[in-house]
């Protein structure tokens, strides 16, 4: 069985417009000091990008794309630099079964890299993701008192 066969089979498969997007399962290592710590991340902040340096002063051209769309979109971020932890650069790979950095994810769930969120970018869909990502508004008047 090729590579990304195995990949495709130990993913979830996600609809987003005309993309069919491959998220992993996340790993359940929940002895792992980095694993909970990357959990941590992920779950308690609504996008997370695991990069090669910081949105300030990218280190590798994808990261820097993966900054520039999201500041496209005017969309706040946690990010964090996996060059200057080497657990947390194998910790993330391992966390999300994916090879490569960046990494993002939106709501807990991983998107995915630079070149999944560059044609989520292309076909508006990235807008709707985010839209999805904002905060609800509270729709109910409060009494006047």
């Amino acid at each position: 069985m090729s590579l990304l066969r195995q990949m495709i089979n130990l993913s979830k498969t996600t609809r987003i417009g005309p993309f069919y997007i491959h998220s992993k399962f996340l790993s359940t290592k929940t002895d792992d000091p980095i694993h909970s710590h990357i959990d941590k991340l992920v779950k308690n902040n609504k996008i997370v990008v695991f990069m090669k340096g910081v949105p300030q002063a990218p280190r590798c051209g994808f990261s820097n794309a993966v900054v520039d769309i999201l500041n496209i979109h005017k969309a706040k971020f946690d990010a964090h630099d996996v060059l200057k932890d080497e657990n947390l650069r194998n910790g993330i790979k391992e966390y999300s079964n994916w090879p490569t950095i960046p990494q993002v994810f939106v709501n807990g769930e991983f998107i995915g890299g630079c070149d999944i969120m560059l044609q989520l970018h292309r076909s508006g869909e990235l807008d709707k993701i985010l839209l999805n990502n904002e905060p609800k508004k509270d729709t109910q008047e409060k009494p006047n008192v």
